[in-house]
């Protein structure tokens, strides 16, 4: 097999492709430039390609299937960032990489701690050389109700650490988990929203989920409520979170994703003028936590990434299945 990432990452990427080619047995070239219809070259006599968050559109597809590319896998668990029926039109089979869900959860729970003790107000008052509380009393998590939306292999990882703190656990997904109502109760969403203290989203990036958490269920929840989202961006409508914010109705907002972030991450835009007033709204918000889609980034996380992405499209290069492959 010959395999060619794009937006591969010299840092820490690279070394566990190396790895994993010398010891998988492939050839492979690689570029830190996304994909485009500019340098679609690059990948010329190679079969197999490597992508992460970046769009790939049916004319982009088409661009790499004249290339000669016969399949491709992204480096994440999410692909909405690709056409993948259009994908599959072309006879090319589409892949993504789970990673272990420890590091994604943990960061959820490190976010919504944060929120609840205000840390980012801690943080500016401290540079400032303001050492008082006025202002800054926090809520304990061992005496909160957590809602976690979505109990998937990450929601399910935070219901059972979550556990540890002594909280109160309520969980809402279409299909519940058995292992998780034996920690949490499942309940509807309304009853979700007007019990929990805080709120932890976990749902798939699916067309149905776009904007799930609006103005009419921001208004359905307590005053004050704390919202953790480090899953998909498009499962919060931005304008109503807000004016939730600005009413109080959300007493503070820790986002590892937000919408409309794919030209930020993950490149170095700290010399540009960014046109996303979203994001500089929700970032003057004292209470407001936005970080820059990296829940993910560990080394066991990437790693995976890396070593799941390979293998899979090693077995399309043989013709064998791969739990890995993405229906369409």
């Amino acid at each position: 097999m010959k395999l060619f990432a794009y937006a591969l990452r010299e840092y820490d990427e690279l070394g566990y492709l190396d790895a994993c080619a010398h010891e998988m047995g492939f050839e492979y070239g690689w570029t830190s430039e996304y994909p485009s219809l500019q340098n679609v070259s690059l990948a010329s006599g190679y079969d197999e390609l490597c992508i992460i968050t970046n769009p790939m559109p049916a004319d982009l597809l088409d661009a790499f299937h004249e290339e000669g590319i016969k399949n491709l896998a992204t480096r994440t668990i999410g692909y909405e960032h690709i056409d993948v029926a259009h994908a599959y039109e072309l006879g090319m089979r589409v892949a993504n990489a789970p990673y272990p869900p420890e590091g994604v959860a943990n960061y959820a729970i490190m976010l919504l701690l944060m929120a609840q003790r205000k840390v980012k107000l801690l943080s500016r008052q401290s540079l400032a050389q303001d050492f008082g509380l006025h202002g800054k009393l926090g809520k304990d998590i061992s005496t909160s109700t957590v809602g976690v939306i979505g109990t998937g292999r990450i929601g399910a990882t935070v219901v059972r650490h979550l556990a540890g703190f002594g909280c109160r656990l309520l969980a809402y997904d279409p299909y519940p988990n058995p292992e998780v109502a034996k920690l949490a109760t499942y309940v509807d969403l309304d009853t979700l929203y007007a019990e929990s203290d805080a709120i932890t989203l976990h749902a798939p990036g699916l067309p149905e989920n776009r904007h799930m958490i609006d103005a009419a269920a921001f208004s359905k929840m307590k005053r004050g409520v704390t919202i953790v989202n480090a899953a998909r961006g498009m499962l919060i409508d931005t304008q109503a979170l807000v004016e939730a914010v600005e009413s109080g109705q959300v007493g503070a907002a820790a986002l590892d994703t937000i919408e409309h972030e794919e030209d930020l991450y993950y490149l170095d835009r700290s010399r540009d003028v960014l046109p996303n007033r979203d994001r500089s709204v929700l970032m003057a918000f004292p209470n407001v936590i936005v970080s820059p889609h990296m829940a993910f980034y560990t080394a066991e996380d990437v790693e995976a990434m890396i070593r799941n992405s390979a293998s899979a499209l090693l077995a399309f290069e043989r013709g064998e299945k791969t739990p890995f492959e993405v229906r369409h």
